[in-house]
């Protein structure tokens, strides 16, 4: 892997050469998108996944295309199948980075009062797409990187925090982050560096799943000290930099992109 001296800092260029599989974009609004936006704008390359079925396929190419990517390399997979995880990453060649964007719970968990009811199937599903398959993919990418590479996937505060409606899905985040530091531990000889980004509430389709999910959005802009809601751009930033030599030393860490809203108190 090129060292931190050998790297031009210029934003345009930090990706340059790397080539990496995004895993989550849905629409314009996800925050995989953003995250790709950034890489592509920092010249990196990225191979890109869609839930399976030609209206998934299609919304997706939708979205990859308003970035500009013409003829994109898009491959169907569900994250729950290994089968599709093995076909998808036997199918990449070497990569240097890898984002796990995805996750979902039942919606119908997911509002005030749901929590101590959830249904054993209703947990194991939002542990396994939510956690679960950040470890299946790292355990695929390390072959791919045989020269080192980063790996990010998104939290959120409810992970360290009770958020009222998030319910089971913090408790998959919750598994996620800890997933990242045993993968940050057990890859850091390889030279893979594993990071989480605990982004600001953003509307997206699973966003606004969460019961009172609007409220939410109204108490950020109040208590956090930037007195405003995150935005895709500032999520995008982050993971470039997480995914860029420019953040070499950095690997097991929940960084919050929150316009500072969990460092406050009351």
């Amino acid at each position: 892997m090129t060292s931190i001296q050998q790297v031009s800092c210029h934003p345009m260029t930090v990706m340059q050469g790397k080539r990496g599989l995004v895993v989550g974009i849905a629409n314009e609004r996800s925050y995989a998108w953003f995250i790709a936006q950034a890489i592509l704008n920092a010249s990196g390359e990225c191979i890109f996944t869609h839930l399976p079925g030609e209206k998934m396929e299609r919304k997706a190419r939708m979205a990859i295309e308003a970035l500009g990517v013409e003829n994109p390399t898009l491959i169907s997979m569900d994250a729950a199948s290994d089968e599709d995880l093995d076909k998808v990453f036997e199918s990449l060649g070497e990569i240097d980075f890898l984002v796990h964007s995805i996750a979902f719970a039942d919606k119908d968990w997911l509002k005030e009062g749901k929590f101590a009811a959830t249904p054993r199937e209703v947990y194991n599903q939002a542990l396994d797409i939510s956690a679960y398959t950040l470890m299946a993919m790292a355990n695929r990418a390390i072959p791919l990187m045989p020269n080192g590479g980063s790996i990010i996937s998104m939290s959120y505060y409810g992970a360290e925090k009770a958020v009222p409606g998030y319910n089971v899905m913090g408790v998959a985040k919750s598994a996620l982050e800890s997933a990242t530091r045993y993968l940050a531990m057990e890859l850091g000889d390889r030279n893979i560096r594993v990071n989480s980004i605990s982004g600001g509430p953003l509307k997206t389709l699973s966003s606004m799943a969460v019961g009172g999910f609007s409220s939410i959005l109204d108490h950020v802009e109040q208590k956090a000290p930037l007195k405003r809601n995150v935005t895709g751009d500032d999520v995008g930033g982050t993971a470039t930099w997480l995914l860029s030599e420019m953040s070499s030393g950095v690997t097991g860490q929940v960084i919050y992109v929150d316009c500072g809203y969990a460092s406050v108190g009351l």
